[in-house]
């Protein structure tokens, strides 16, 4: 299960080296590409109860300081970054 797309393209971020970094996979996050905790009541509004629980943020830290391409579309296959899915839709 995929998440809602956020956007039919990616995010270009700076990122710091240590630090920590939470991309938002369900695609609900008002702070997107990064994850704002909205995924719990995704999670729980689901009906099927075999997909609760699903959506997750995926955590990013970086040793270097790097520009990287987080994924709007939520479809990719490298979460978080971007592999270009969006064009595919």
């Amino acid at each position: 299960m995929k998440g809602k797309p956020a956007g039919n393209t990616f995010v270009e971020v700076e990122l710091e080296p240590g630090k920590n970094y939470f991309w938002c996979a369900c695609g609900h996050s008002k702070t997107q590409p990064f994850c704002d905790g909205t995924h719990q009541e995704v999670n729980y509004s689901l009906v099927d109860a075999m997909t609760q629980g699903k959506y997750k943020p995926v955590r990013v830290k970086s040793e270097k300081a790097e520009k990287v391409k987080f994924c709007l579309c939520k479809q990719t296959k490298t979460p978080p970054y971007c592999d270009d899915s969006h064009e595919n839709l």
